[in-house]
C-alpha cells in the first residue's frame, strides 16, 4: 500500500515537474505575443502616420519576425540525439559488469569493451567515461543532463528558456535563435526610438499607444543586452570548437588533458556547427557534418598541418609576453 502511495506521489510530482518546465517558455511567447501586438498594431497602424513608413517597417519586421519564430521553435522541438545501440553495454557485459564488486576489473572490463569504439576521451582520472544511469559508454563530448534524465550528444547546456537540451542536433538553431532574437531587438529598438523621443517631448497626442511604444523601447534595449552577451559567449566558443561545459571543465583525453583538442582553426570550427555548404547558415535546416558520436580532433589534424600545432603556443607567448609587459608597467 505504501509502495503504491509513492509511486503515485513520484509520478504526480515527474508531472508537475514536466508543467512547470514549461513556463519559462510560456513566458517568453507572451512577450513576444504582446511585441508583435505592440509593434504592428499600436506602432505601426496607429502612430506611424506616412503610408510608404508603414509598409517598410512591417515588411522587414515580418522578415525578421519569420526567421526569429522558426529558428525558436527549431531549439524547442528537436529533440537531444542519444548515442546509438552499439554504445550501449549488452544484456551479457551489463550483468558481468554490475556483479563485479572490484573497481579496478571494472575499469578494465570498459577500457577493454572501448576498444571498439571511436572514444578517445577520458575521465580526470584516465578511466573510460561511462554513464551508469543509462548504461552505456559515453562518446566524445556526450554528457548526461539530469533534467532530461538521457545522455545528450555534443552536450552544451540544458536551456530552461527552450525547455530543452542544447547538444548535437539543435546547437545550430540556438545559435541562430540567438542572432535573430538579437536582430529582432534591435531593429524594434531603432524602429520605435524616433516614436519614443516624440511621445517624451510631446509632439504626438498622449493615447493607448503610447504606453505600449514606450514600454517596447524598454523591453527591446533589455533583452538586447542580454542577449548580446549571450550571443558573443556563444560566437566564441564556436569559433575555439568548445562546449559550455568543455569551456568550464577542460576534456582529458588519451594523452591528457587538452583545452584545445578540438579546435580545428576558425573556419574549420565554424563548419564544425554550420556546415560546409554557406547557403544554409543562416536557415534553420540541420547542416551540422557529422553524426555526433566522433569528431575531428587537434591531435590528429596537426600531423596533416604542422602550423595548428604552433598556433596555440603563439597564442600562449602573446599572453605571456602581455602579462610581463603588465608586470614592467606596474613596476
Amino acid at each position: 500500500m505504501r509502495r503504491g502511495w509513492k509511486m503515485a506521489l513520484s509520478g504526480g510530482l515527474r508531472c508537475c515537474r514536466r508543467v512547470l518546465s514549461w513556463v519559462p517558455v510560456l513566458v517568453i511567447v507572451l512577450v513576444v505575443l504582446w511585441s508583435y501586438y505592440a509593434y504592428v498594431f499600436e506602432l505601426c497602424l496607429v502612430t506611424v502616420l506616412s503610408p510608404a513608413e508603414k509598409v517598410i517597417y512591417l515588411i522587414l519586421y515580418h522578415a525578421i519576425f519569420v526567421f526569429f519564430a522558426w529558428t525558436y521553435w527549431k531549439s524547442i522541438f528537436t529533440l537531444p540525439q542519444q548515442p546509438n545501440q552499439k554504445f550501449h553495454l549488452s544484456y551479457t557485459d551489463k550483468e558481468r559488469y554490475e556483479n563485479e564488486e572490484r573497481p579496478e576489473v571494472q575499469k578494465q572490463m570498459l577500457i577493454d569493451m572501448a576498444k571498439k569504439l571511436p572514444v578517445y576521451t577520458r575521465t580526470g582520472s584516465g578511466a573510460v567515461r561511462f554513464c551508469d544511469r543509462c548504461h552505456l559508454i559515453k562518446p566524445d563530448r556526450c554528457h548526461h543532463c539530469s533534467v532530461c534524465a538521457m545522455c545528450v550528444l555534443k552536450m552544451d547546456h540544458h536551456c530552461p528558456w527552450v525547455n530543452n537540451c542544447i547538444g548535437f542536433s539543435n546547437y545550430k538553431f540556438f545559435l541562430q535563435f540567438l542572432a535573430y532574437s538579437v536582430l529582432y531587438c534591435l531593429y524594434i529598438a531603432t524602429t520605435v526610438f524616433s516614436y519614443f523621443i516624440k511621445y517624451w517631448r510631446g509632439e504626438l497626442p498622449s493615447v493607448r499607444s503610447k504606453f505600449h511604444v514606450l514600454f517596447l523601447l524598454f523591453v527591446a534595449c533589455m533583452f538586447f543586452v542580454s542577449l548580446v552577451i549571450l550571443f558573443g559567449y556563444h560566437c566564441w566558443l564556436v569559433s575555439r570548437n568548445k562546449t559550455t561545459l568543455e569551456a568550464f571543465c577542460t576534456p582529458v583525453f588519451t594523452s591528457g588533458p587538452e583545452k584545445n583538442g578540438f579546435n580545428l582553426g576558425f573556419i574549420k570550427n565554424i563548419q564544425q556547427v554550420f556546415g560546409d555548404n554557406k547557403k544554409f547558415w543562416l536557415i534553420p535546416i540541420g547542416s551540422s557534418p557529422g553524426d555526433g558520436h566522433s569528431f575531428p580532433m587537434r591531435s590528429m589534424n596537426e600531423s596533416q598541418n604542422p602550423l595548428l600545432a604552433n598556433e596555440e603556443r603563439w597564442e600562449d607567448n602573446e599572453d605571456d609576453n602581455r602579462g610581463g609587459l603588465s608586470q614592467k608597467e606596474e613596476t
